[in-house]
């Protein structure tokens, strides 16, 4: 008799644990479920940061009708001064905003920010070369790149620095 009743209650304890590590996992994974439902959103104070450097970022792509004149110009020294001064900061102040960005954004505007710095690069070699073929091709990859790039700035940045 003492037997069978040990055997009933190790039947007992066996269900109640089996009912408690069920608990634990449904109680577990509903947790998870619900973390996992959260959108990403950028921190106020790191999107204060994107905002600020976007300004220096968005100035330099202003000055694109002025980079414009000089090289149909060919003018050779402007060029390279305009790309050694306003517009030095760009890969800064890009790099500073892709720090900042979601984790998803980050390879794309990556990819641009190196784009925009080799056209860059590429628009100072053709001045200081002076090939104005070379010339005309990079600014127009420079363009498309700072566009291109402005299109990774979160939706409320470009908002609040009105170029949406």
């Amino acid at each position: 008799m003492l037997t069978g009743l040990l055997s009933a209650l190790t039947q007992q304890l066996r269900r109640l644990a089996l009912l408690g590590l069920a608990a634990v996992l449904c109680f577990g994974l509903a947790a998870c479920g619900d973390q996992s439902r959260k959108t990403a959103t950028i921190s106020d104070t790191d999107m204060a940061a994107i905002e600020r450097q976007a300004k220096g970022f968005l100035s330099a792509r202003d000055r694109l009708p002025e980079l414009a004149a000089l090289v149909n110009e060919r003018n050779w020294v402007f060029t390279a001064n305009l790309i050694h001064g306003p517009m030095q900061e760009v890969g800064r102040e890009m790099s500073y905003i892709n720090q900042r960005l979601l984790p998803a954004d980050r390879p794309e505007a990556n990819e641009l920010a190196q784009n925009l710095k080799t056209a860059l690069a590429q628009l100072d070699e053709a001045a200081k070369i002076q090939d104005g073929d070379k010339l005309r091709k990079a600014y127009i990859q420079v363009a498309s790149g700072f566009g291109l790039y402005a299109d990774v700035l979160p939706a409320q940045v470009q908002a609040d620095l009105k170029q949406a």
